[in-house]
């Protein structure tokens, strides 16, 4: 299939805090087109303020897919994204509408992308519960070095994101099947890809920008209710998705009486920044991404216009 074939998607990424929101709301105004978030986090009710859910004032009359729609206690993975993210890009096309994909979560977004193939995977409860019983003790370095030794490749890439859940999958993987997980997605990637594809991302030149940006959002955050928000959802059964949810469990020290309220805030800061800096090192390895440096640029009006330009480029235009 040529790409004028295929079903054409607007992608807008990049760490938080960067601004994706409100430009995929504007271009979605401009092209006539469809929010789907890519977020793992912003999926779940209840958890709003800490996962910078957009509310309708942000939204702006724009049709946003894929928030708030799950229980915090109920697992969502990519797998499951990829089925109804899917599904969602074929009914906007339909429509005659422009999907758009907006969100920092890169797995969801590069699996949905390339057109990843999940097979049914076997799951071990009693496995699953003694890796993250020994994560809880031990901490990601023994997990890390046990993959080291039987899937290098997964390894190379996950001991720059760090992501617990994502370490101890590939070990589960590779326990229950013998193939180990970057087999598994080699052997799932289709010989073409499904969509015609345009990538901008948001970054900053220099990053200590974006750094500032996210003390100021957590700031922002508080002001707005996060602490409420957090002792909430902690009282609630949270599934191995909604669990690592930035902006709940660093708060948790202060319920509890072990940390002061500061104590938590810097610590919440210095999370997201990490998890920006994951973010940042995620999408700098797609050469397809047409970056606009927002530190660059005088207001959004001129971050707008360069993504504009880039969407005229590749022929994306209100019909």
């Amino acid at each position: 299939m040529s790409d004028k074939d295929k079903i054409k998607v607007l992608t807008v990424v990049g760490p938080t805090a960067s601004g994706k929101t409100a430009l995929a709301v504007a271009l979605a105004k401009a092209l006539d087109g469809e929010v789907i978030s890519a977020d793992s986090m912003q999926i779940y009710k209840e958890m709003s303020i800490a996962t910078a859910k957009p509310d309708e004032e942000e939204k702006d009359g724009v049709v946003h897919h894929l928030m708030d729609f799950l229980p915090p206690s109920e697992i969502f993975s990519v797998a499951d994204y990829v089925e109804q993210a899917g599904k969602i890009i074929e009914d906007v096309h339909k429509r005659g509408k422009l999907p758009i994909i907006c969100g920092g979560t890169g797995l969801y977004i590069d699996s949905l992308l390339k057109g990843v193939k999940f097979t049914e995977e076997k799951f071990d409860p009693k496995l699953r519960e003694k890796l993250n019983e020994e994560y809880k003790e031990f901490g990601i370095e023994p997990l890390l070095e046990r993959l080291k030794e039987i899937d290098f490749e997964s390894y190379e890439k996950l001991k720059v994101e760090r992501n617990p859940k994502r370490v101890i999958r590939a070990l589960e993987i590779y326990e229950t099947s013998g193939v180990t997980m970057s087999e598994q997605i080699k052997n799932s990637l289709p010989e073409e890809l499904p969509y015609d594809t345009v990538k901008i991302g948001l970054k900053c030149a220099d990053r200590q920008n974006l750094y500032n940006r996210i003390n100021l959002r957590v700031d922002l955050m508080m002001e707005r209710g996060l602490l409420e928000e957090a002792r909430e959802v902690l009282k609630k059964p949270l599934g191995a998705t909604a669990v690592m949810a930035i902006g709940y469990k660093e708060l948790a020290p202060y319920f509890n009486g072990e940390k002061n309220l500061e104590e938590c805030i810097e610590h919440l800061k210095q999370e997201t920044r990490r998890y920006a800096k994951r973010q940042l090192t995620w999408f700098g390895r797609d050469k397809d991404i047409n970056w606009i440096l927002t530190d660059e640029c005088r207001n959004f009006e001129d971050v707008f216009q360069k993504a504009a330009d880039i969407c005229g480029s590749a022929g994306l235009v209100k019909k």
